[in-house]
């Protein structure tokens, strides 16, 4: 669109007048130091290895999370598998209150039967809020604390605290299994689960997928093809294999990356994005600040 043209529609859009642009106090000079200019109202790079992190802003402020809360749910399914690999292979059926979630969805219907181990793309790759209600009702009575009788989510979700404040996650808290409420964390928290489901090499393997197609069962015996895209445009470019997008009103957009380059691997976390275009530019934006800054330290 032209620039006149721009002018004219901010003026219309009641964005600004010429007078009141003119007669503004202009902002001060742009700094040569400092940390670099992004939408984010918090962001993070960290060392891949470690979780620890290198440079940040508003690194330990407590922000929505959105869908990078799936990060931890997918965690807890996981682990559960670490410890008996036939979880993988346990056929979980989706609930008409799983089926029925809002948002971001897999697409499964109530009485679709699936194996756990293809339910994680659809939790994964588009982000499926269904997926993570499917988990936390399959899973959550099993890891109830002590024998309580507590409700299968609830449970679900008290052991994501449980294992956020064991990797010392000191600002998290979850709420639900998916982050369309108001799930809380920082940009430092994050980096240091990603660095930590990471090493899980399914894990990986999950959040480097850009598709996956499966056959599921339904209700009535019949089969239906899910086809999942990953969320994850970094995927596009070559280096970068990870990890999640998240996307609300309250959160703004969010997202945790991984990227290597010439064998230096960088987490970045962003967090309260202005829009979607945003958070890759700035993702992409601070692993070229980071992974030049290690290289100009390199002995």
């Amino acid at each position: 669109m032209p620039c006149r043209a721009l002018l004219l529609l901010a003026v219309l859009s009641g964005w600004f007048t010429p007078s009141s642009f003119a007669q503004a106090p202009k902002a001060p000079p742009e700094k040569l130091d400092g940390p670099p200019i992004v939408t984010a109202k918090g962001w993070v790079i960290a060392d891949g290895k470690t979780g620890q992190m290198l440079w940040g802003e508003k690194a330990d402020e407590p922000l929505p999370i959105a869908s990078t809360t799936k990060i931890m749910t997918a965690w807890i399914v996981l682990q559960l598998a670490a410890k008996n690999p036939e979880v993988l292979d346990e056929i979980v059926t989706v609930s008409e209150v799983a089926a029925k979630t809002t948002g971001s969805s897999a697409g499964v219907k109530a009485g679709d039967q699936l194996p756990v181990r293809e339910l994680l793309y659809g939790l994964l790759l588009p982000s499926g809020n269904d997926a993570a209600m499917v988990f936390a009702e399959h899973f959550g009575p099993r890891l109830r604390l002590d024998g309580k009788p507590t409700e299968a989510v609830p449970s679900f979700v008290a052991e994501m605290n449980r294992q956020a404040a064991t990797l010392k996650m000191k600002n998290t808290k979850y709420i639900d299994p998916h982050g369309l409420t108001k799930n809380l964390s920082t940009p430092r928290d994050l980096a240091l689960l990603a660095s930590t489901v990471l090493k899980d090499e399914r894990f990986a393997a999950y959040v480097s997928t850009r598709s996956h197609s499966f056959d599921i069962l339904t209700a009535s015996g019949e089969k239906r093809t899910a086809t999942w895209q990953n969320t994850n445009r970094l995927l596009g470019i070559e280096g970068y294999d990870g990890v999640k997008t998240g996307t609300t009103t309250a959160a703004g957009s969010c997202l945790v990356g991984s990227g290597r380059y010439q064998g230096d691997h960088l987490i970045v976390v962003v967090l309260g994005c202005t829009s979607n275009d945003s958070r890759y530019a700035d993702t992409r934006n601070l692993f070229r600040v980071g992974w030049k800054e290690r290289a100009t330290k390199k002995p």
